[in-house]
């Protein structure tokens, strides 16, 4: 006999990112030389300093429930960061720190979308942001930005793709997948289209601000679209920046009535982040941000190898990003090089025949791609490109 589980959960795929990395174990398990290209995290430890704050927490019985919506203390440091990083003035009232920004964005999709709601998720997209939508019920609405624009939705699209049930526009920048991030003239002409539809909530997703090398300072919409600041819910976290994937810790800043509604959603699911975790961040935000800039540069020498690598294998194409640890390669040519119907197969014959694992582009809402993390050392960089290389030219020779 077997139970039957909602029609809301029916409706949503397993993460991708997730299944490759289960994948990825079942096979190491078998005794398979894989190397992974899949993970979402940096391959550095947390830093000493951040780490100490969280075991001081632990010693000094730092160890008990906090307020839902997050200490004041943290809070406070938050509101620092973004006057000080953004420009941005927020009170106490219009920050609430979550359980990673995944459970930020999640709360702030349930607290906004009703039935037959839609949202407009520009693709290529984080794989979470669809299926979060569909779990309330809503729409997802995902106009397509593809290499010849720079992986970047134009006002025009997002234009199009505006009708009187949209409630909530999502935008992630430097972008997961495909490392795109949006100059602030972009921002702009993106604002001057959402300022014409007032029933529109923004929800920017910034966690890789930090990981960036674009010639433009890194900006967000609430910055250089002041006009649209009172429906903006600017979305961030410690996770990527300062190496903390597993403090689980995000924060936003947004409208008080829509952070209090998310806090409301948080007090029945989670209640609050974890108050070590709480501790550590304040010495993240407001402490010394050396090895946040130390990481950077790696991650940007290893951005430059791997885009100059990927764009000399055969049927490989790979425009360069401006930031986080991701590349987001066109494997079109290289599909029907190997013989593959699909980036899903494609991957599959990578795994199989190079020893490598990437991510199919389908999964981000971009068939015909793959996308693969350099957040690993450059020489596992290299003996990966070198697999890849060769389980091509195999095929070619075929």
């Amino acid at each position: 006999m077997s139970l039957a589980v909602s029609k809301r959960v029916q409706r949503v795929k397993p993460s991708p990112t997730v299944a490759l990395t289960g994948r990825v174990a079942q096979l190491k398990a078998e005794g398979k030389d894989i190397i992974s290209l899949g993970a979402g995290e940096p391959d550095f430890d947390t830093p000493r300093h951040i780490a100490d704050a969280g075991i001081e927490a632990i010693r000094k019985g730092f160890t008990r429930y906090t307020p839902v919506e997050g200490n004041a203390e943290l809070k406070d440091a938050i509101i620092a960061k973004f006057k000080r990083e953004n420009s941005l003035d927020y009170k106490r009232s219009q920050i609430l720190v979550s359980t990673g920004a995944k459970q930020t964005i999640f709360n702030l999709i349930l607290a906004l979308i009703d039935s037959g709601d839609e949202v407009v998720i520009p693709a290529p997209y984080w794989v979470s942001y669809p299926d979060m939508v569909m779990l309330a019920d809503g729409i997802p609405v995902t106009p397509y930005a593809g290499p010849e624009q720079g992986y970047k939705i134009t006002p025009a699209q997002l234009e199009a793709a505006i009708t009187p049930k949209t409630r909530l526009f999502i935008l992630n920048s430097p972008s997961n997948p495909t490392g795109a991030a949006y100059t602030a003239a972009e921002l702009r002409a993106l604002g001057r289209v959402l300022s014409r539809h007032p029933q529109v909530v923004i929800c920017t997703d910034d966690m890789y601000e930090h990981i960036y090398w674009a010639p433009e300072p890194f900006t967000t919409i609430a910055q250089v679209c002041p006009d649209l600041y009172d429906r903006v819910v600017t979305t961030n976290g410690v996770s990527k920046a300062y190496a903390m994937t597993g403090w689980r810790i995000g924060y936003c800043g947004g409208p008080a009535e829509i952070v209090t509604a998310m806090a409301t959603i948080q007090g029945q699911s989670t209640s609050n982040a974890s108050s070590i975790a709480q501790k550590a961040s304040v010495v993240a935000l407001s402490g010394d941000q050396a090895e946040v800039r130390e990481m950077n540069r790696h991650f940007k020498q290893r951005h430059d190898f791997v885009v100059d690598g990927l764009n000399k294998l055969t049927g490989v194409s790979c425009l360069p990003g401006a930031g986080t640890f991701y590349a987001f390669a066109n494997v079109e040519a290289a599909l029907k090089l190997v013989g593959a119907k699909d980036d899903n197969a494609f991957a599959e014959y990578l795994l199989n025949h190079g020893g490598v694992a990437v991510v199919p582009g389908s999964g981000f809402g971009a068939p015909g791609h793959m996308r693969l993390s350099y957040a690993c050392s450059m020489q596992t960089l290299e003996e990966a490109l070198k697999r890849i290389d060769r389980a091509l030219r195999a095929a070619q020779a075929a």
